[in-house]
This record gives structure tokens, sequence and C-alpha cells, in this order.
């Protein structure tokens, strides 16, 4: 009797998960008829707002300084953090006094917030500004670095009051009430021509013609695959490609990965997780589990703790996450071992750099 109950249990489990699988079947197959009101309402959205700007119904303002938009016509993920400190080091060395201006995605703050005032200090908590311009801040000591959803009141405030040569506006391109001198929109080379479709069925934040209004292309991460490579070309835009080169750092008693067992437990809350997990693949490390968190994720105390089981659960001896994330973890006191990825950007043509930043230099 037990046994035909267990059999029938187990039937009836099976029966279940199938029954369930059927459903995500179907609901995949019409899931681009079930989303079309949804789209069509966000499409309209988009385009009656470029329309109003381009009749300039919406005004565009202007400060005293010359401005650099770094942003994407996708949703997260293209490597816009890396990118504008690599261009606040680069103007940096050309003399250029630079400034940083940032939304402060993901914060529990509205309005104007200063990360750093660019002498060092940092003036408020991540929660705050949120985690990307406050890792920014913490990368750039001597940079001024201000969150703002507003960004021409936030460019006024950088301009009168620490009057830099150049404002680098992270994520600015959806972001047309503030002048811009230069334009750069960011490609993710890993990206598929299923992906460059207008939200929800694909990643993009707006019509792929409207990159028409960018300047300039930076290509990051790799090699874009053929179609995306033509459609780039298409746009008659100048181009650049760039390298990311990830390196560890450890923030406790370990120096090097040498110094440590390379079975790692990897967590991040990215917009493409996919990206950080090829990354500590290539540098050599064998990845023992994963568990990725939603971008921008606040962590508490929970996740370290479920966190550290699935580590163990694993058989790794270190968790390896990103920049972003740390400066959410580690004030979290635990005994793991983290090591964190940094990235660097490299350009391959520095001579079409130089062309590029010509209308801010």
């Amino acid at each position: 009797m037990i046994v035909l109950q267990t059999l029938s249990a187990q039937w009836n489990k099976q029966k279940a998960i199938t029954c369930i699988m059927q459903i995500k079947v179907k609901f995949k197959e019409y899931q681009k008829y079930l989303l079309f009101p949804l789209a069509l309402f966000y499409w309209g959205l988009v385009f009656l707002r470029n329309l109003f700007y381009k009749l300039n119904f919406f005004n565009v303002h202007k400060v005293d300084c010359k401005v650099l938009s770094i942003g994407n016509l996708t949703l997260g993920g293209t490597g816009k953090t890396p990118m504008v400190v690599f261009f606040a080091i680069y103007l940096n060395n050309l003399g250029k006094k630079v400034a940083i201006l940032s939304r402060g995605y993901g914060r529990a703050t509205k309005g104007m917030v200063l990360v750093s005032k660019g002498d060092g200090n940092i003036l408020c908590r991540w929660q705050d500004c949120g985690d990307e311009p406050y890792m920014i801040a913490n990368k750039l000591k001597e940079v001024p670095v201000l969150v703002d959803e507003n960004r021409y009141r936030g460019g006024l405030y950088l301009t009168e009051n620490f009057n830099p040569d150049i404002i680098i506006m992270d994520d600015g391109f959806q972001h047309r009430a503030l002048h811009r001198d230069l334009d750069i929109v960011l490609i993710d080379g890993g990206d598929s021509i299923s992906q460059h479709r207008l939200l929800p069925y694909g990643k993009l934040r707006e019509p792929w013609s409207n990159i028409i209004r960018a300047d300039a292309i930076i290509i990051t991460k790799k090699r874009p695959s053929a179609l995306i490579k033509r459609k780039i070309d298409e746009t008659l835009l100048p181009q650049l490609y760039t390298k990311f080169i990830p390196t560890i750092r450890y923030p406790n008693s370990f120096s090097s990965k040498t110094d440590v067992d390379q079975n790692v437990f990897i967590i991040s809350g990215l917009g493409n997780p996919s990206f950080f997990e090829k990354t500590v693949e290539r540098l050599g490390y064998e990845i023992c589990g994963i568990k990725n968190f939603p971008d921008h994720y606040h962590y508490e105390k929970r996740d370290l703790d479920k966190i550290q089981l699935l580590m163990k659960e694993s058989g790794a001896s270190q968790i390896l996450t990103t920049e972003k994330d740390w400066v959410k973890l580690k004030v979290f006191k635990t005994g793991i071992t983290f090591g964190i990825v940094d990235i660097d950007v490299k350009v391959q043509d520095k001579e079409a750099l130089k062309e590029i930043i010509k209308p801010i230099c």
C-alpha cells in the first residue's frame, strides 16, 4: 500500500511538472502577442518624446562648459561605467578638469546628491547616490561626482561650484534636456540581432534609427557579429573598438590569485552577468557555482548567509564579484574570502580616439 501511495505521489508530481512545462512553452509561443499592447504603448511614448525634442517643444539647456555624454541604446551591460572612468582619466591626462554627472540609478534618495568634491572624501553612503557613482568616486579621488535626475540642474551646480572644463554625463543618450558637445553611444559587441529589437521584445530603449543623434560609436567587450557590424557601418558614424582588461584584487590579506585556490563561486548583480562569467573563466578560474542577482541589487545579510552556504556546498574556496557589487557587500562582516574583478579599458586606435574627442578638446 505504501509503495502504491509513493508511486502515485511521484506520478502526480511528474504530471504537475509536465503541465508546468507545457504552460511555459505555450506562454513563450504567445508571448509576443500578449506583450503587444505594452510594446505599442512604450513605442508611442518614445516616439512622442523624441518628436517633441525635435520640434523644440521640450527645451535643451546649455551649461558653461563642454559636455561629453556616454550612453547606449540598450538596457544595461554595455560597459558605461568603465568607459566613464576611462574618459575621466584620459581627459585629465590631457590637462582637462573633469566632473562627472550621473542619475544615480537605484538610490534611495531623490534630487541632487554630491558624492565627492574631488578631494578624496566620499560624502554619502552608496544607498544615497547609487552603487555606480559611489564606485566611480572611489576610483577617481580627484574628480567631483554628482548625482541628479535633473541633468541640467546637476550640470549647473557642477559648473558653478567646480568650474570644470568638461562634464562627463553618465548614461546620457536618452536624457536630452542637457546639451552635449559630444554624444558617444556604446554597443556591446556580443549583442545579437534578436536583442536589437525595441522593448519588451528586445533590449533597445529606443529605435536603432535614433543612433543618428550620436557623434560616435564605441564597440565594447568583443568584436561584433557580421550582422551587427553591418548595422554599425551603415550609420556612417566614427567607430572605436575597445578591450576590457580584467584584473583581480583581494581586499583582505591575499595579494594575488596564486595565494588562494582557483575554485571559485561567483556572484553579481549586473545587466549582463554572462560577460562577467566568461571573464572569470578567461582568467583561469574554475567556476564551482554561480548566483546572479538583479542589476543594482541591494544585498542584505540573509543574502550573504545564503551565498556562504551555496559556496560551501559547491566546494569553492573563495568568491569572485565585481567592483560594483563589492561596494555593497563589503559592509557585511563575514569570514568569506572575496576577490574583486576590476576592469580597465584599452583603446585599440588612439588616433581615432583623438579625432573623436576634438569637439570637447
